[in-house]
This record gives C-alpha cells, sequence and structure tokens, in this order.
C-alpha cells in the first residue's frame, strides 16, 4: 500500500467516525476539493466544514467500499454512501433543505491526490438527480 492509498483510507475512516479535526490534519492547507453541490471547496478547513454540513444531515451516514485503487499519487474510491437525512441540509444556492425523512444509498466516487503525506486535491462525485429523487424531493428517472 503506497501513501495515497493510506491517507485516503484515514481520511474515510476520520470522516466517517465523524473526527473531523483528524480529517482536517490530513489535507493540505491549500487543498481543493470538487464537489457536486458547491463546486470547488478550498482550504482543509472548508472541505471538512463542506464534509460536516453532510454528516449534520445524514448523522447515521456509512460507507459500503465496493473497489479501491492506487495510481501514483492519487487514490480512488468507488462505494456506496448510505444514510437517513433527519437534520437540513444545505442546498447549492445558499437555502436549506428540511429533513425527510428518507433514507439514500448513492454511488459515490472519491479521488485524491497525495503530496507529503497531504491530500493537495479531493474530487468527490455523486448522482445529484438520484439523491434529489431518494429524498422525494423530485421524481426518479429512468
Amino acid at each position: 500500500m503506497g501513501e495515497a492509498r493510506e491517507i485516503m483510507d484515514r481520511v474515510t475512516q476520520a470522516i466517517f467516525s465523524k473526527d473531523m479535526k483528524a480529517a482536517a490534519k490530513l489535507y493540505a492547507s491549500d487543498a481543493v476539493a470538487l464537489t457536486p453541490d458547491r463546486g470547488e471547496v478550498r482550504g482543509n478547513d472548508n472541505i471538512v466544514a463542506w464534509a460536516s454540513e453532510l454528516f449534520d444531515a445524514f448523522p447515521d451516514a456509512r460507507y459500503e467500499m465496493l473497489n479501491s485503487y492506487e495510481a501514483g499519487n492519487t487514490a480512488i474510491d468507488e462505494g456506496y454512501f448510505e444514510g437517513t437525512h433527519t437534520g437540513p441540509l444545505h442546498d447549492p444556492a445558499g437555502g436549506e433543505i428540511p429533513a425527510t425523512g428518507k433514507s439514500v444509498r448513492l454511488l459515490t466516487c472519491d479521488i485524491a491526490t497525495v503530496e507529503n503525506e497531504l491530500i493537495t486535491s479531493h474530487h468527490f462525485y455523486y448522482d445529484q438527480m438520484a439523491f434529489m429523487a431518494q429524498l422525494g424531493l423530485m421524481e426518479e428517472t429512468t
């Protein structure tokens, strides 16, 4: 296992155990995250704040790993994010979506680049249409 894989595993564990201080220490201070709902999020504290908002909305969030890869200084994870929407969720326009009580199961992909034992770039991908449909906020498409 290389450095990228180790750091990705550690940040995933920290985030899903809600240890945001530990997660923040795994990102470079000038790290950039690409998120489905907020676009670019810059800086370790802002990245962790974005993740915290998601976990406030889904306090029972869990992750089911399907595949994990490493190529050079990049780690890639594919899996399912699962949780129940019991807290307010911030939307991309700056508003709030009240808790729906609905459960979601979303296929996700994360790609993190690591330099000097810190994540410098982290891309988070999931299907926003499926997310909104599972929350009952729009009709499912086929």
